[in-house]
């Protein structure tokens, strides 16, 4: 029996008949909301591949006790097995070493791509108390390490080490989270209402400083520790950049633009932009060059901003910039 067949049997209204779970990559919005609801919940991780596999090991899903689903850990080969298996360690408390793939013993659940892979299933004892964890971590901007017990299904969540890396560690899987990928945007042109728009889209969080700009309303929809109004300069100095920061100015402002693209270079911003035309680019350069900024330095900048795509609506822009975003990511 397939493994969709066996799900649609035990699962509340039959497995989904499109994988719309598939599109949450961001498990933390959907933690929080079941933790407030008081729903309890599990999660499965990739921990293992051999061979090909759509999905990277560290990939998670998560499976509340009323059959809701968000997230999956292969190419919607498993995606129903893993599920039922994480409702049934709700049921009786039991952590599960899930084995699928060529060579496995499950042969009712073979994946496409020929390969293997481990899931590791666990229960969330303290649901509530985990979401907190991860919020508080992600709004400060800190790496987690969550190591689970395959043996207890306990689950212990710690600062992660410089050197710390994902993978299995004296019989416990150690998993890093990490904070979610920042575009710092200075501006407020139609590009930046744009990438607002799709950014989240990607799990990429928004970060806006437009000076004396307009007081937030529905049409920016960021909180307010993600809209800066103040001048530049103060702006800048309030910022804290990290190596998942990109920082792209799209002020059209000659020297706003400087400011931005000097703080940048200083900083440890993995991807820095600035929207203009090949013109403009070169003359960023020289000014740049003239405030003691070396090849090294400049070689950073990515000006004009966006992948050439032959973008000429904001939209296509705004997706130019977030595949620069995102292929810079990739290589760093």
């Amino acid at each position: 029996m397939a493994a969709d067949d066996a799900s649609a049997i035990a699962w509340p209204g039959g497995w989904p008949a499109w994988p719309t779970y598939a599109l949450v990559d961001d498990l933390l919005p959907t933690l929080e909301r079941w933790a407030a609801a008081g729903r309890r919940y599990a999660l499965a991780t990739l921990v293992e591949v051999v061979g090909s596999s759509p999905r990277p090991v560290g990939s998670e899903m998560a499976i509340a006790d009323d059959g809701e689903i968000a997230g999956y850990v292969s190419g919607g080969c498993v995606e129903a097995a893993v599920a039922t298996e994480a409702r049934a360690a709700l049921a009786d408390g039991h952590p599960r070493l899930l084995d699928y793939g060529a060579g496995s013993p499950v042969l009712d659940v073979q994946l496409s791509c020929g390969g293997r892979i481990r899931i590791l299933v666990r229960v969330v004892v303290d649901g509530d108390g985990y979401a907190r964890q991860l919020r508080r971590a992600r709004t400060e901007r800190r790496t987690l390490s969550i190591s689970s017990d395959p043996e207890t299904g306990r689950i212990d969540v710690a600062d992660a080490a410089p050197n710390a890396v994902e993978g299995w560690c004296d019989g416990r899987y150690q998993r890093l989270q990490r904070p979610p990928l920042q575009l710092i945007l200075v501006g407020g042109d139609p590009i930046v209402l744009a990438l607002m728009q799709l950014a989240p889209t990607f799990s990429v969080e928004i970060r806006l400083l437009r000076p004396r700009g307009p007081v937030a309303d529905a049409v920016l929809p960021l909180a307010t520790e993600h809209y800066d109004r103040r001048r530049i300069d103060e702006a800048l100095a309030a910022l804290s950049i990290d190596t998942r920061c990109a920082i792209y100015t799209l002020s059209h402002d000659a020297d706003t633009d400087h400011a931005v693209l000097a703080a940048a270079l200083r900083s440890p911003a993995y991807c820095i932009g600035a929207l203009g035309s090949r013109r403009k680019a070169a003359l960023r350069v020289e000014r740049l060059r003239a405030d003691g900024f070396g090849d090294a330095d400049l070689s950073r900048l990515r000006t004009p901003a966006g992948l050439d795509i032959g973008a000429r609506t904001p939209q296509e822009i705004a997706l130019a910039i977030l595949a620069e975003v995102i292929a810079a990511r990739s290589r760093a």
